[in-house]
């Protein structure tokens, strides 16, 4: 009776999940915001969300974090170009199977010889890549071998747990060998289900359907338009106007958003943790900032309590340079960060400090220490520098601020040609492998503030080796706290922010410890 029973179950749960299927709609053009000009279209080459929302969807990785779920977390990784991996049994060797198939946007076949090419490139000292922001991402890697066309391994120095999800993230496509990384700036070739049709800078990116793509029946949308307006409240009224169906991710800070909600109360939004902060930085190169006592003048001019209720009114929240919980799962929790020094509530106590130190210094009210703030020109970034400009007055260093548009800013960071920098930083990945290396590790590209301590680089190592999770969470923390301590690049606030889209958007789901991972859009459709 059991086994005649099964069919019928089976009928019954295929008719009640039918509805669900048929409800989703193929066809249209997914119309959305976009804040500047992304300074280029390949992934690997940026370090920002700029490249990252318009062009996920036009590659695919080994592997993912699970689109369905809310929190981007190792043990929500899903099979993307690789069908199935495998450790070896001392951690130092990860296989991977890949699907059959595949074909780039040109037509040619995908192989293991891609993921290899990939991967080449990422590592090797002499890199046909412009930039190469994530290389020390792969510091441990020691070399990728193929065998045939449809598996590949990544060889480690040593065991490193945080490896699988570090190519989870949208940071970690494939490329194709026979494409070179000139063309991939302006013109990329992926697998992904949308395939580049052209950027015109100050305009916008068109992006159409891949009809050819792996997964049967995906996409829905035949197009996605991203339309580049630099001004917030522009982009807004033409979002509650009905001109768009999406706003670029993390655009709205809370007062906008209670503005946005008044005029659209049909909106759908959803305010969380960016995974992005705001930090100070500080060319400790560049004298008179070579001195230790004006970087520590500085940080004692913060008043982290005023950036979090201006900025956010409240949603923003204090940490380190981790993601705080409990959406990060990596933070300083509340009792730890408190321990701090720097984030204790007698601001006024802080800044009396840091004003003796500048008149030790021999600058006063009447001879303030004169700077460049510089800044991206868009507003999540001069919202923040014109307050920290107005902190700096407290320990009497005046501020005059500068800011520089995307692509100026990205290769002055990377030239270290700044002094003192506002910085809005996200990494893609609430990992601390991913952090620690790649903001803090000695020659790292995205290094900015040229910080380089060997002893806390040995406890980098100890806490990448760890596979017990709970201790290595305790080891994090307490390098975290040094971090903080050492000013290596001081942690302001960590910023939340909110995505809109018009309720006919369907099949979007935002991940709340990253604004980075989760734009492939193969399952969006639009009820219309």
């Amino acid at each position: 009776m059991k086994n005649l029973m099964l069919p019928l179950v089976a009928a019954i749960l295929a008719l009640t999940a039918a509805p669900a299927a048929w409800a989703q709609k193929s066809g249209g053009t997914l119309r959305v915001t976009h804040r500047d000009n992304p300074p280029s279209a390949s992934i690997h080459e940026e370090a920002t969300i700029s490249t990252v929302m318009p062009f996920m969807s036009v590659y695919n990785n080994l592997v993912v974090f699970d689109p369905k779920t809310k929190q981007n977390a190792p043990d929500h990784i899903v099979a993307d170009l690789a069908t199935s991996w495998k450790w070896n049994d001392d951690g130092t060797k990860l296989t991977f199977q890949l699907r059959d198939g595949v074909k780039w946007h040109d037509g040619k076949p995908f192989s293991s010889a891609d993921v290899k090419c990939t991967w080449d490139m990422l590592i090797s000292t002499d890199s046909k890549l412009r930039k190469n922001p994530r290389r020390t991402w792969y510091f441990n890697l020691k070399e990728i071998t193929v065998n045939g066309d449809k598996e590949v391994t990544f060889h480690l120095a040593r065991p490193q747990p945080s490896l699988l999800t570090m190519l989870a993230g949208a940071f970690s496509p494939v490329y194709p060998c026979h494409t070179s990384a000139q063309q991939m700036r302006t013109k990329p070739i992926g697998t992904g289900p949308f395939k580049f049709v052209e950027l015109r800078q100050n305009e916008g990116i068109k992006l159409v359907k891949n009809q050819d793509y792996w997964k049967p029946g995906r996409p829905y949308l035949d197009a996605i338009e991203f339309s580049i307006i630099p001004s917030r409240a522009t982009s807004s009224l033409a979002f509650v106007a009905g001109k768009f169906d999406l706003t670029f991710t993390a655009q709205i800070a809370a007062p906008a958003l209670k503005d946005l909600m008044l005029q659209a109360p049909w909106a759908v939004c959803e305010m969380l943790p960016t995974n992005t902060q705001a930090n100070l930085l500080v060319n400790r190169d560049k004298p008179p900032f070579d001195d230790p006592r004006i970087r520590k003048a500085m940080v004692l001019s913060i008043d982290r309590d005023s950036f979090t209720h201006i900025i956010g009114q409240g949603t923003n929240r204090q940490g380190g340079s981790m993601l705080p919980p409990p959406e990060g799962l990596w933070g300083m929790p509340a009792d730890f960060l408190a321990t701090v020094p720097g984030y204790g509530a007698d601001h006024e106590k802080a800044r009396a400090e840091g004003r003796k130190i500048m008149s030790e210094l021999g600058y006063s009210a009447d001879n303030p220490l004169k700077i460049k703030v510089s800044t991206r020109n868009i507003p999540t970034y001069r919202d923040q520098a014109v307050i920290l400009i107005d902190h700096l007055k407290q320990v009497n260093i005046q501020g005059e601020l500068e800011p520089l548009d995307t692509s100026v800013w990205y290769n002055r960071m990377a030239r270290k040609d700044f002094t003192v920098g506002m910085n809005v930083q996200g990494v893609g990945i609430d990992d601390p492998d991913v952090v620690f290396y790649e903001t803090f590790s000695c020659g790292s590209e995205r290094n900015y503030t040229n910080y380089c301590n060997p002893e806390i680089e040995k406890l980098f190592e100890q806490q990448s080796r760890m596979m017990d999770i709970e201790a290595r969470k305790k080891l994090v923390w307490e390098i975290d706290k040094k971090l903080q301590e050492d000013g290596a690049r001081p942690v302001i606030q960590h910023d939340w922010a909110a995505t809109c889209w018009r309720p006919e958007v369907k099949g979007l789901n935002l991940a709340v410890n990253t604004i980075y991972n989760h734009w492939r859009f193969e399952d969006v459709w639009i009820d219309r």
